[in-house]
C-alpha cells in the first residue's frame, strides 16, 4: 500500500534568514551538468554569465564549462543544463591596448583561484590584462562593473557574432553613453529577437568597426549587417572602473528602454544585494535544518537551480513577442519562456504546484496564448520559437496537475481546448497512434517511447475532462490512455517495439536504440504512472512486479547499442542521468515495500549529488535534475503528476518547513508517516466539490472500460522469397483472433474474416488484417503487409554495418522495400569509419544497362553522402571490370534530410552474373560540423540493377 506523508500545519512565521549563503552556483559547471555560474535572479530574464566554450559542443551547451581556462566574454542570456546548444545573446569583453574582433585575441585566461560565484553576483579576473570583472542583475537588466588595474587604453568589445548564426545585427550609437542593439539569431531557437539597450557610466568612444553591411547604406552612428562588432574605448588610469548595464527586451528597442528603469543608479552593491534579497524570498520557502554544510549547499543549490527558469518574457508594460512573432500584451498574467516540458512535467512542475502556485498559473496562461497564436501547445518552447526537441505534449501533465490540485488563475475550459487540440493532431506517429492504438517502427520512430509517452498524456487530458463534466472527452481520452498494453509483451515482460503488426528482432531490453527516447526497454518498461495498479497486474502482480523492479537495479550497469551521452548514473539500469528513470525508486511503495524505496532513494541522494562542479550525474535539464533532489530530500515525490496525492520517502533532513504562498498556513514534513493518504491541498475548487474529482480520479480504471490489446502478427521477415508462415497471437491464450488475408489475386472476392486456428502461409505479396474479440469486446484490427521479392538475387555485403542499423539484414538491400528520409524508422543500413561494398550475385548472367544504389544524407545525424560510387560487373566474382561511377554533387552541409539515387547506365547492355557496388565514405567531419573530427556514416538502402 501506498505511504502518504504526513504534513503538521504551522503558523505562517518567515524569519530573515540568510538562505542564499548556502547557494553554490559551481555546482554542475563541471562533468554532464551543463549549468553556468553567473549572476542571475529567480526567473529573470538575463542570466549574465562567463563564456567558456563557443563552439556549440555538447558540454558546452550553457556556454561554461568548469574544466576551461579561457573566458571569451560575458554574454546575458544562458541555458541551465540542456542537452543542445543556444543563447548566448549581447556579449561584452574588457580588454586593454589595441582592440581585436578575433575571439583568440580578446579571450583571456583566468584561473578558478580567482573567481566567486553565489547568488545573483559573479566575479573573476582576466589575467591577461588584469582586468577584474563583477557582475549582477536585475530582473531585466545584467550590471557590469570592470576594474582596469593597469592604466592605458581600455575597450570594451560589443561582438554579435558571438556563438550562434547572426540572422540580423543593428547596433546604434545614441550618444558616447548609450547604445541600441537588436540581435536577431539562429540555433536551436531558429529565429530568436534580442533588443538591448547598453548604458555605460562614462563617455566611451567608438575605435573599431567590423560590419558587413549588404545593403550598403551608411547612416552616422548606426551599423547593421550579419557580421557585426564594435569596440568601444577610453584611456582609464589604474585601479579606474567602468560601469555597464544591459537591459534586455524581446520586443523593441523601446522595450529595452522602459526596462532599463529597473536600475536607474550606478550603486554595484545595492543591486547585488537586491539580487541577494530576491533570491532569499525564494529559497525560503522551503526551510530545511542540518549540520552538515555540503548538504546545505547541494540542496539549496538544487532548489535554486529549479527557480533559473521558465524565463519571464514580457516587458514592464507586459508587452511579448509571441509564437506567431507578432507583439501582444500581456492581461492579468505574466509571460514566460524555456519550457523543457519532457524533463520538467515530472518533478519541477509539480514543485512549482507546491511553493509557486502563481507562476504555474502564469506558465499555463502562457500556454494557453502559444496554443492560440501558434497553433498548439508548447513542446520544448525556447524564446518565443518551438524547438519540438523530445516528445509528448507534456503541457497537458502540467495543466491537469494544476487543475487537480485546484490551482486558479487561468481558463479551465480554453486549457481543455488547447490540450484536446494538440492530442488530435496527425503528426509525430499520432495518426497511427489514434487508428491502431500504438505506433510502430514503420509509423515512426521511438515508437515505444511516444506511445507509453501519449498514453500518459491521454490519461491528464481525460482528468480535465473529468473535472469539466465531458463524459464523452473523459471515456475516449481513457481508452487512448491504456494503448501501453499494445505495446507491453506479456512474454518477455519489456515494453518493445513492433515492426509490421508483430515485436521487432532481435530484442535486448539493454539496447539504446532509436526505437527509445535517450534510453532503452529497461528505462521505458515502468512508464505506466497513469495505471500503476493495471502495469503491476500486467507484469503478473506484486511480487512479480518487486522482482522485475530489483532485477532493473541489479543488472550489470552497461547499455548495449548507440552510445547515449544522457543515459549516467547507472544503478543496474536504471539511469538517474536522464529523466525517464525518475519514478522508479517509488514504484516499490505500491507494491508495500517503502523501505526498498528508501533503500534506492536514499542512495541517489548520497551519491549522485554533491557540492562540487561536477557534483550532478547527468544533465541539469532546467530544473528537474534538481527537482528531484528537492522533492525527495523533503521525503516526497509525485509519480503520477496529474493525482494531488505524494508518494513517500523517509525524509532526508531532520526538519522541513514549507512557507506557502498567501496566507495559507507552512507546513512541516516529519519523519512520522501515516497510511491514510494525506493530500496537501485544499479541494475549494468549484470544480472538485460538483464533480467529486478525486475520487474520480482514484478510481479511473475502476470504471473505464478495458481495452482489449491487440494480436501480435508473426512472421519470420517483412520479405521473402518463396513463401512464409504467419503466426497469430493474443496475450490471452481464451482469446479469439480473427484475420484476413488481402492479396493482388482476390481483390475482387467477397472478404470475410475469420477465426485464427493455427499458422498459416502466404505465395505471393499480401497484406494481413487482424484483431482479438473476447467477452468484453474487440481490439483494434493491426494491418501488415509482407512481400514478396521481385527477385532471387542474394548479397555478400564486404564491410560491417553498424547493428543498430541493419534493416533486416543484408537481404534488406535487395527486398523492394525502399526506405524514407525518417532514418530513424529502421529501413536503411549504416556503415561508419568504412567504405560500403557488397556483391551482388544475380544467380545467373544477365544483360545489364543499368546499376544504382540508393543514399541518404542527415549531416546532423553524421549521415552524409558518399564522395563517389563505383560499380563493378564479374562472370566469376573473382575478376571484376569497370561498369560506371557516379560522383555526390549534394552539398554536405544542407540540413534536410535528402535521398540521392547514384545511377550509373550503359546504352549497350553488358552481360555478367555479379554486380560489385563500392560507395566511398566522406571521411572526418569537417571543422564546420559540430561533430568535427567524428567518423561520417554512409546509409545505404536499395540496390537496383535493371
Amino acid at each position: 500500500m501506498k505511504k502518504a506523508i504526513l504534513f503538521i500545519l504551522l503558523p505562517t512565521l518567515l524569519f530573515a534568514q540568510d538562505f542564499a549563503k548556502h547557494v553554490n552556483p559551481f555546482i554542475g559547471t563541471g562533468g554532464h551538468g551543463h549549468t553556468f555560474p553567473g549572476a542571475t535572479v529567480p526567473y529573470g530574464m538575463v542570466q549574465l554569465s562567463p563564456d567558456t566554450r563557443i563552439d556549440g559542443s555538447w558540454d558546452g551547451c550553457s556556454g561554461y564549462h568548469y574544466d576551461d581556462s579561457t573566458i571569451y566574454g560575458f554574454s546575458h542570456t544562458h541555458l541551465n543544463g540542456t542537452g543542445v546548444s543556444d543563447y548566448g545573446d549581447i556579449m561584452l569583453m574588457p580588454t586593454m591596448s589595441e582592440p581585436s574582433f578575433d575571439n583568440k585575441v580578446y579571450a583571456s585566461a583566468f584561473s578558478h583561484a580567482n573567481e566567486k560565484a553565489s547568488a545573483g553576483f559573479y566575479a573573476v579576473k582576466l589575467d591577461k590584462h588584469n582586468i577584474d570583472v563583477r557582475l549582477t542583475t536585475s530582473t531585466r537588466v545584467g550590471f557590469h562593473e570592470y576594474t582596469f588595474n593597469k592604466a592605458g587604453q581600455a575597450n570594451i568589445i560589443l561582438d554579435l557574432n558571438h556563438r550562434d548564426k547572426l540572422l540580423e545585427g543593428r547596433i546604434r550609437v545614441i550618444d558616447e553613453k548609450t547604445i541600441e542593439v537588436l540581435r536577431r539569431s539562429e540555433a536551436w531557437a531558429r529565429d530568436q529577437y534580442v533588443y538591448a539597450r547598453i548604458e555605460f557610466n562614462v563617455p566611451l568612444k567608438v575605435n573599431l568597426v567590423k560590419e558587413e553591411n549588404k545593403e550598403n547604406t551608411k547612416l552616422e552612428g548606426i551599423f547593421k549587417g550579419t557580421e557585426l562588432a564594435l569596440s568601444f574605448s577610453k584611456q582609464v588610469k589604474k585601479g579606474e572602473k567602468i560601469l555597464v548595464k544591459v537591459s534586455l527586451s524581446p520586443t523593441s528597442y523601446e522595450g529595452a528602454k522602459l526596462n532599463s528603469s529597473e536600475i536607474k543608479h550606478w550603486d554595484f552593491d545595492k543591486v547585488k544585494k537586491e539580487a541577494e534579497t530576491l533570491w532569499n524570498k525564494e529559497l525560503s520557502k522551503i526551510e530545511v535544518t542540518s549540520n552538515d554544510k555540503d548538504k546545505l549547499a547541494i540542496f539549496y543549490t538544487a532548489l535554486y537551480h529549479t527557480m533559473m527558469q521558465p524565463n519571464i518574457a514580457q516587458d514592464l508594460d507586459g508587452k511579448y513577442r509571441g509564437r506567431d512573432n507578432q507583439i501582444h500584451t500581456a492581461e492579468g498574467f505574466d509571460y514566460y519562456t524555456v519550457f523543457s516540458l519532457w524533463d520538467t512535467f515530472r518533478a519541477a512542475h509539480p514543485l512549482y504546484t507546491l511553493i509557486d502556485k502563481k507562476r504555474t498559473a502564469d506558465y499555463i496562461n502562457t500556454f494557453i496564448k502559444q496554443y492560440e497564436q501558434g497553433g498548439r501547445l508548447p513542446v520544448w518552447e525556447l524564446a518565443s520559437n518551438e524547438t519540438d526537441c523530445m516528445i509528448g505534449y507534456h503541457s497537458v501533465s502540467v495543466i491537469a496537475d494544476a487543475m487537480a490540485k485546484s490551482i486558479t488563475g487561468f481558463d479551465y475550459e480554453k486549457a481543455f481546448e488547447a490540450s484536446k487540440a494538440s492530442a488530435m493532431r496527425d503528426v509525430l506517429g499520432l495518426d497511427a497512434y489514434k487508428k491502431n492504438g500504438f505506433i510502430s517502427m514503420d509509423d515512426e520512430h521511438e515508437s515505444v517511447s511516444k506511445t507509453l509517452e501519449y498514453a500518459y498524456d491521454d490519461w491528464c487530458i481525460a482528468q480535465m475532462a473529468q473535472l469539466l463534466n465531458k463524459q464523452e472527452d473523459y471515456h475516449y481520452f481513457m481508452n487512448r490512455s491504456q494503448n501501453w498494453k499494445n505495446i507491453f509483451d506479456w512474454e518477455t515482460g519489456f515494453m518493445r517495439p513492433k515492426k509490421n503488426g508483430g515485436w521487432d528482432k532481435p530484442f535486448d531490453p539493454r539496447e539504446v536504440n532509436n526505437n527509445f527516447t535517450e534510453g532503452n526497454s529497461w528505462q521505458y518498461s515502468f512508464f505506466v504512472p497513469q495505471d500503476i495498479e493495471g502495469m503491476i497486474q500486467a507484469y503478473g502482480g506484486p511480487e512479480k512486479f518487486e522482482a522485475k523492479l530489483d532485477a532493473l537495479f541489479n543488472a550489470e550497469s552497461k547499455t548495449t547499442g548507440r552510445e547515449q551521452v544522457d543515459v549516467t548514473g547507472l544503478i543496474g539500469q536504471y539511469a538517474h542521468g536522464n529523466e525517464p528513470s525518475h519514478h522508479m525508486a517509488y514504484l516499490y511503495n505500491y507494491v508495500g515495500k517503502p523501505e526498498k524505496t528508501k533503500e534506492k532513494v536514499h542512495y541517489i541522494l548520497n551519491e549522485f549529488y554533491k557540492n562540487t562542479p561536477d557534483g550532478l550525474i547527468g544533465n541539469e535539464d532546467c530544473g528537474q535534475m534538481s527537482a528531484w533532489y528537492v522533492l525527495s530530500s523533503m521525503g516526497i515525490y509525485a509519480v503520477t503528476p496529474g493525482k494531488p496525492e505524494w508518494s513517500s520517502v523517509e525524509p532526508y533532513f531532520d526538519k522541513i518547513k514549507i512557507n506557502l504562498e498567501f496566507d495559507s498556513p507552512s507546513r512541516e514534513i516529519t519523519k512520522s508517516s501515516s497510511l491514510k493518504k494525506l493530500m496537501l491541498f485544499e479541494m475549494s475548487n468549484e470544480y472538485h466539490e460538483e464533480m467529486g474529482a478525486v475520487e474520480a480520479i482514484d478510481i479511473d480504471y475502476i470504471n473505464a472500460k478495458k481495452i482489449i490489446p491487440v494480436p501480435v502478427i508473426q512472421a519470420e521477415s517483412k520479405a521473402f522469397k518463396d513463401k512464409l508462415k504467419i503466426e497469430l497471437k493474443s496475450q490471452n491464450s481464451k482469446d479469439y483472433i480473427y484475420f484476413i488475408i488481402n492479396d493482388k489475386d482476390d481483390h475482387l472476392a467477397k472478404k470475410m474474416f475469420v477465426k485464427f486456428t493455427k499458422p498459416f502461409e502466404i505465395l505471393q505479396t499480401s497484406t494481413i488484417e487482424a484483431y482479438v474479440k473476447t467477452n468484453e469486446g474487440q481490439s483494434n484490427t493491426i494491418f501488415a503487409t509482407f512481400f514478396k521479392k521481385p527477385n532471387n538475387y542474394s548479397i555478400n555485403i564486404k564491410s560491417k554495418y553498424n547493428p543498430q542499423y541493419h534493416a533486416g539484414g543484408p537481404e534488406g538491400l535487395l527486398d523492394g522495400i525502399l526506405g524514407t528520409e525518417n532514418w530513424r524508422k529502421g529501413d536503411w543500413q549504416g556503415y561508419q569509419s568504412q567504405d560500403f561494398e557488397a556483391v551482388v550475385d544475380l544467380q545467373e548472367a544477365k544483360d545489364i544497362t543499368e546499376i544504382s544504389a540508393r543514399f541518404l544524407q542527415d549531416q546532423r545525424s553524421w549521415i552524409v553522402m558518399p564522395t563517389k560510387v563505383e560499380y563493378f560487373i564479374s562472370d566469376d566474382n573473382v575478376n571484376f571490370t569497370y561498369f560506371g561511377s557516379v560522383n555526390n554533387t549534394l552539398d554536405p552541409k544542407i540540413e534536410e534530410n535528402i535521398i540521392l539515387n547514384f545511377i550509373a547506365n550503359e546504352t549497350k547492355s553488358k552481360k555478367a552474373r555479379y554486380v560489385k557496388v563500392i560507395a566511398k565514405n566522406f571521411g572526418k567531419l569537417p571543422e564546420w560540423h559540430q561533430g568535427f573530427g567524428g567518423d561520417a556514416f554512409i546509409f545505404v538502402d536499395e540496390i537496383l540493377i535493371k
